[in-house]
C-alpha cells in the first residue's frame, strides 16, 4: 500500500471549486454588467432635469469626455453649468463609464454605439415610431426599471400597437 500524496489530494478537493467558479463567473461579469453606479445627486439633479439620467457605463469615458466638452451645444440645447457641477458630473462619468473594448468609438448618443445596435436590432421599426417611444433614447417606454439603472430582459414591456 502506498502513501498518499497530501498536495495531490489538496488539488484533488479543489478541482470541484475551481470549475464551479470558472462556469458561474460569466454569469457574475453579465449580472454585475446589469448594476447602475451608485447615482451621483449633482448629475441626477443637472442631468436628470431634462432627460432620463443615464447610467454612465453605456457610454465609454471618451464618449463622455467629449460629451461634457460641448455641454453649451448639447444636441441643440445649451446645458451648460457651472464650474464646481462640471467637475463633480466630469469626474462621475468618467469614474463609472463603461469599458472602451465595449464600444469601440466615441459616440455621443448610446443608440449610436454598435452595443445599443447589437442589443436592439430585432425591436421592430414600429416599435421605435410608436407615440409613447419617439425615440431610442426613451429607454423608459420599454424598459421598466430604466430610472433605477436596471435595464434587464425581463423588465423589458414593448408598447403595444
Amino acid at each position: 500500500m502506498t502513501q498518499a500524496d497530501p498536495k495531490r489530494h489538496a488539488h484533488a478537493a479543489f478541482a470541484p471549486w475551481a470549475l464551479l467558479l470558472a462556469l458561474l463567473s460569466p454569469a457574475v461579469a453579465h449580472a454585475d454588467d446589469r448594476r447602475a453606479a451608485p447615482l451621483d445627486a449633482v448629475y441626477a439633479a443637472e442631468c436628470g432635469s431634462c432627460h432620463l439620467a443615464y447610467p454612465p457605463r453605456l457610454l465609454s469615458a471618451a464618449s463622455w469626455a467629449r460629451l461634457m466638452k460641448a455641454l453649451d451645444r448639447h444636441f441643440g440645447t445649451d446645458a451648460s453649468v457651472d464650474a464646481d457641477a462640471f467637475t463633480r458630473i466630469d469626474r462621475y462619468l468618467r469614474d463609472h463609464a463603461g469599458p472602451e473594448r465595449k464600444f469601440g468609438t466615441t459616440a455621443l448618443r448610446i443608440s449610436e454605439t454598435a452595443w445599443f445596435a447589437k442589443k436592439h436590432g430585432e425591436v421592430p421599426t414600429a416599435v421605435w415610431k410608436h407615440p409613447a417611444v419617439r425615440s431610442a433614447a426613451n429607454c423608459a417606454a420599454c424598459h421598466r426599471g430604466a430610472e433605477q439603472g436596471d435595464y434587464g430582459e425581463r423588465n423589458i414591456r414593448l408598447p403595444r400597437p
